[in-house]
């Protein structure tokens, strides 16, 4: 049985003229460009954005711009107090976004402007959750007493109101 080297060394000039060399040192040193890729680099950006898979014409595009309304609606829900959201809404705008952001990284063609748009989203949400989530909390914690004293205040002003009338 030959030795192990010899075979290796018999293999030697076929991994060198196909694996390990470049095209530059296949064809005497001179580098060849394609004609589709320089083509391409002529195109404009709005051609390449036409044709593209996620393009101006395809939903790809369309449905990540309308989108990014569900987060401008959250952001203004900023300034409205925490007790008048809700908390099944936004929590379900969090899942929505946190899940779909991972999908859009998944699925064929990737989509970043949709992940872009499912990822602000998702913080949106966890915003919000964490806000109505806090403002529950702090009502939990009032004391009974200072939540009775509150009631007997409301009942002391309905009588006055009562008898006034």
């Amino acid at each position: 049985m030959a030795p192990m080297h010899n075979f290796f060394r018999a293999a030697r000039p076929v991994f060198r003229n196909t694996f390990f060399t470049s095209n530059a040192a296949r064809n005497g040193g001179k580098r060849f460009q394609s004609t589709a890729s320089s083509e391409q680099a002529q195109e404009s950006f709005f051609k390449r954005m036409w044709n593209s898979p996620v393009g101006f014409k395809t939903v790809h595009f369309w449905a990540p711009v309308m989108k990014w309304g569900l987060v401008l609606a959250g952001i203004s829900d900023f300034a409205r107090p925490a007790e008048k959201l809700s908390l099944t809404q936004n929590g379900a705008l969090t899942a929505t976004g946190l899940i779909w952001t991972r999908w859009c990284l998944i699925i064929k063609p990737k989509n970043y402007l949709l992940a872009a748009v499912n990822f602000f989203l998702g913080i949106v949400g966890i915003v919000q959750v964490s806000r109505i989530l806090l403002w529950q909390q702090s009502q939990k914690n009032k004391t009974l007493p200072a939540a009775a004293e509150e009631v007997k205040e409301n009942v002391k002003e309905e009588v006055k109101k009562v008898v006034k009338a």
